[in-house]
């Protein structure tokens, strides 16, 4: 992934549920709402390494969740893949418009496209 936030933020949303309360809610504030490990340290009274290791633990356990389950890389493979087929679909249409003027190029394309969109949901 190009990011490392990007990658942490959606390990969360794929595993996060398996965390503890704490662990969630240090991580939310770490990495979604962009908050620094002392500012969270201060505000719950604790430590800044205090902080620090709950979510390195939480980033442990979901790491290890996708290396054994790959959910989040086959997720993504699958969201690059049906861009992919949408951007056929609508290729399709262009070159039958141009074209062909074929309805059941039309309506193929149609269903590719609703197909992609009905899987990204």
């Amino acid at each position: 992934m190009k990011n490392q936030t990007f990658r942490m933020t959606m390990l969360f949303d794929f595993y996060g549920e398996i965390l503890t309360e704490r662990q969630k809610e240090f991580y939310d504030l770490y990495y979604n709402e962009d908050l620094s490990l002392a500012e969270i340290a201060e505000n719950y009274g604790i430590s800044r390494q205090g902080v620090r290791d709950v979510i390195v633990r939480a980033e442990s356990i979901m790491t290890e969740l996708e290396d054994k389950t790959g959910l989040l890389k086959r997720f993504m493979q699958m969201r690059d893949k049906l861009v992919a087929m949408e951007e056929a679909a609508t290729e399709i249409r262009t070159i039958n418009y141009r074209q062909y003027d074929n309805p059941r190029l039309e309506e193929l394309a149609a269903l590719i496209a609703d197909h992609a969109a009905a899987l990204k949901e």
